[in-house]
């Protein structure tokens, strides 16, 4: 082996294992923060083949721009950022309607005991929402507070209250079923 193969064969192993380091870092940073991407997936999909699809287009899309993130924010702010501009994306293109359901029409199954508890009343409720409507709720509902869920969705603090409050007043005039009152 020659000196030049001797540095080519060193050079190409530390870029594996730089490679391996980054994969695993990836991995872990992925899976700590799949709970929040399967959220997102359930709010914006009902069929659960939509979400493993949509589930999978996020990872693929996070893996081409994890090398991108800068730290500017924090990792799960960027991944909620990469991962409902990924849906929305989705959303766009899809050329078939996506299945959700009229609010009217999620007060009518849940009166028949479709929903059985309160896990499942949420999925319906956010099945009903538009897009951005959904984002704000389940980022509210993640711990985030206004002005973060504005810098996550690029929009104003203000803008976030109005709609908090238009789809809490919305949703309290529209749905009422048993003691789920929304507050």
């Amino acid at each position: 082996m020659t000196i030049h193969g001797f540095w080519l064969l060193i050079v190409l192993n530390k870029q594996r294992s730089q490679l391996e380091l980054h994969k695993s870092n990836f991995i872990r940073i992925v899976e700590s923060n799949q709970g929040i991407m399967k959220s997102l997936c359930r709010a914006y999909y009902a069929s659960v083949e939509d979400q493993k699809d949509v589930f999978q287009d996020i990872v693929l899309q996070l893996w081409r721009s994890f090398d991108a993130f800068r730290g500017e924010s924090e990792i799960g702010t960027w991944i909620y950022r990469v991962s409902l501009n990924t849906i929305l994306n989705k959303v766009r293109n899809d050329k078939r309607k996506i299945v959700s359901e009229a609010l009217s029409s999620a007060e009518s199954h849940l009166s028949n005991a479709m929903a059985d508890d309160d896990t499942e009343i949420l999925h319906v409720v956010l099945q009903s929402l538009k897009d951005v409507d959904k984002a704000v709720v389940i980022l509210y509902l993640e711990g985030y507070k206004n002005k973060e869920i504005a810098t996550i969705l690029n929009i104003t603090a203000t803008n976030v209250s109005t709609r908090f409050n238009r789809i809490k007043a919305e949703l309290k005039s529209r749905f009422k079923i048993h003691d789920h009152e929304i507050t």
